[in-house]
């Protein structure tokens, strides 16, 4: 129920707020350093990954699908999978923060980050679960 007191809490607003505030920060940090474009892209994939953080706080666990089979192995399969692109994910948005604030170039980083967003806006549409 939507009413239920863990659906109303602000704890699990935090993991989403920090990174888009941290997306701010950042932003503004390269944004004064004289690189505008490097800041809109930062900012970006930081809005990205919170709207990522956010879509999932929820979310006790996956949906299990016939593709991972039934029961404890397909369980272990599905949260070892979820955790993998969530690790990577995570390195590939601090990826883009370090070049960023180092001066490096983010393109490549940029790049990954896109298409770990649209992976995985695409197979949130076709789970059925919408976005």
């Amino acid at each position: 129920m939507w009413l239920a007191p863990e659906h109303r809490g602000i704890g699990r607003w935090i993991a989403p707020g920090l990174a888009l505030a941290a997306g701010v920060v950042v932003a503004a940090v390269l944004a004064a350093d004289g690189r505008g474009g490097t800041a809109l892209v930062a900012l970006a994939v930081l809005a990205g990954y919170a709207a990522h953080l956010a879509y999932r706080r929820n979310e006790p666990a996956l949906p299990i699908s016939e593709g991972f089979g039934s029961g404890y192995r397909a369980r272990t399969h599905l949260k070892s999978a979820a955790m993998t692109g969530d690790v990577l994910t995570a390195a590939v948005v601090a990826a883009v923060v370090v070049q960023g604030l180092r001066g490096a170039d983010v393109t490549p980083y940029a790049w990954l980050a896109a298409l770990a967003g649209a992976t995985y806006t695409i197979s949130a549409l076709a789970g059925g679960r919408g976005i």
